[in-house]
């Protein structure tokens, strides 16, 4: 995409051309204190490249707008780039507050009356595509919000957390790193001033939050790509083992493609079964994923998490 600069002159030559006032290279060389050659590079590159309707008039040496419904401003939103910030919308609108989705609506509400206006038939998006989820968290608009702009200023946050490890709340004084949503509920990365670790906290188990005028600068060894390559779900660790799982030949139809972890590796057998191996840091929200697929899927590796799924298989033949 073209800089700042370089739209300024785009700009330029759009309201002359506009307006039958005919730029040219030379003009536009003399209003930005360019080169001729640069000039023609522009000129070329609106026409070749962002499709400005513009034609030259050798009678008055200079160029006119052929299409003056064409504006710049609408250069690099289509149709489908609509489609997609109105699915986006529908996103928000399911899974965040509804303060940050109605902000969301509003612009793409503008946008698609601005094109419609220069005659672009945008369509009944709501009847084409829809998003549905099963298990989704919404969380307070306040919190949300909170958090957003902390990661954004880089602001330490101080709210009260309720675990469910623990039976009473406690007081944490956070660095919020990074906001991201895992299968419909909402989740913070931080650096926790209590703890002195990396943590986790679901936002729907946040009360009281307040911004403080502390800043932060995040440490080193954090990205989000390092950080989320480290194990599966949200259970995070720098340390973790690697696990197997093998699917039978008839659920391994059903869970091929799927994504479990981004450096996982498939192997299919002979047999027509699954292997799946990846990162774990932490047993727990794998063992719930592993029990969904019943007696379709057989952990191959580590032993502990064998062990870990015999002694709840036991529990669950026990209540029945």
């Amino acid at each position: 995409m073209p800089s700042l600069i370089p739209l300024r002159r785009f700009r330029w030559v759009e309201h002359q051309a506009k307006r039958g006032r005919y730029p040219n290279a030379r003009r536009l060389a003399e209003e930005f204190e360019i080169s001729e050659k640069t000039a023609r590079r522009n000129i070329i590159y609106m026409r070749d490249q962002l499709n400005a309707p513009l034609v030259f008039d050798r009678a008055r040496n200079g160029y006119y707008y052929s299409d003056h419904t064409f504006s710049l401003s609408e250069v690099h939103l289509s149709a489908h780039d609509l489609a997609s910030l109105l699915l986006a919308r529908d996103l928000l609108k399911n899974i965040a507050g509804q303060t940050i989705a109605q902000d969301v609506a509003a612009a793409a509400d503008k946008i698609a009356a601005a094109m419609e206006k220069h005659g672009t038939d945008i369509g009944n998006v709501d009847n084409i595509v829809s998003l549905r989820f099963v298990e989704q968290s919404r969380v307070n608009d306040q919190v949300f919000k909170c958090l957003l702009h902390a990661c954004i200023d880089k602001h330490s946050v101080a709210f009260r957390y309720s675990s469910p490890a623990r039976n009473e709340p406690t007081q944490r004084t956070v660095d919020p790193y990074h906001l991201y949503n895992y299968m419909g509920n909402w989740q913070l990365v931080g650096w926790c001033h209590l703890r002195q670790q990396y943590r986790n906290f679901n936002l729907l188990r946040i009360n009281s939050i307040e911004p403080l005028q502390q800043v932060f600068a995040v440490r080193n060894d954090f990205t989000p790509e390092h950080y989320f390559s480290s194990s599966f779900g949200i259970f995070k660790a720098w340390k973790t083992q690697r696990v197997t799982l093998q699917f039978t030949p008839e659920k391994a139809r059903w869970v091929t493609g799927q994504i479990w972890h981004p450096s996982q590796k498939e192997t299919l057998r002979k047999d027509g079964s699954l292997e799946l191996t990846f990162p774990v840091a932490a047993y727990p929200e794998l063992l719930m994923e592993i029990l969904k697929h019943g007696a379709g899927v057989k952990v191959i590796r580590p032993p502990e998490l064998k062990k870990l799924v015999r002694a709840e298989a036991d529990k669950i033949a026990r209540l029945y």
